[in-house]
């Protein structure tokens, strides 16, 4: 029985692209690098912000990184002041996380997004909903190890294969897969179906809303 469920953030609960993008070009602006696509940072992002700054620059014109650094402190600076500019929740996210909510589940989030500018996405968008939110820290290995969602699993009293891991990437689908939890991908965020599936997904929904049809199924095997 399917007793919590624990989402990713950016590309799961969020639509952060246009966000990713316009800060990271706002920086790489600076350094005469050459400003890079929206739709790149679906690629970009997924292994945390360090990942996502080393392929923007090796894209924008600094593939030895000789300014990774300098980006690196900036890109966290400008998110840990303003991580909400150009975030938005997907379509029908929001009501579907009530109905869970009222389903009996404990809700978590576990981002490789900064624990501090994580949980003031969560707590802007969604309010007070979630039952914990995680963000990357210290002491706790970033996805795709399984330590974040276990950490979860425990602080809420339930066992990994009593969690719903849901993800857009296929850092999400090794993470949950990693952890023993039930696998969802989330085909509205940044990756295609092939991917979830190659990487283990137990499960593709659709939308947002066939996260409770999958919950039901689940509960009912």
């Amino acid at each position: 029985m399917i007793k919590a469920c624990i989402f990713d953030l950016d590309g799961t609960l969020a639509d952060t692209l246009e966000s990713m993008a316009y800060v990271a070009n706002e920086i790489i602006e600076k350094f005469s690098l050459q400003p890079q696509p929206a739709d790149n940072f679906r690629y970009y992002s997924g292994e945390g912000a360090d990942m996502l700054i080393r392929r923007c620059l090796a894209d924008a014109g600094d593939p030895k990184l000789i300014h990774y650094d300098e980006v690196r402190e900036l890109y966290r600076r400008k998110f840990d002041e303003d991580p909400l500019y150009k975030v938005v929740p997907y379509k029908d996210m929001p009501e579907t996380i009530k109905v869970l909510k009222t389903l009996g589940l404990k809700l978590a989030v576990c981002s490789n997004k900064p624990h501090i500018a994580a949980q003031k996405v969560v707590k802007a968008i969604y309010g007070d909903v979630f039952d914990e939110v995680m963000g990357q820290q210290e002491g706790i290995r970033r996805k795709p190890a399984p330590d974040g969602p276990l950490k979860i699993a425990e602080d809420f009293s339930v066992k990994p294969e009593e969690c719903m891991y849901i993800g857009d990437t296929k850092t999400d689908m090794q993470t949950g897969k990693a952890a023993g939890m039930y696998t969802v991908g989330a085909l509205w965020g940044f990756r295609d179906r092939e991917e979830l599936e190659k990487n283990g997904a137990d499960i593709v929904a659709e939308g947002p809303r066939d996260l409770i049809a999958v919950y039901k199924e689940k509960n009912h095997d």
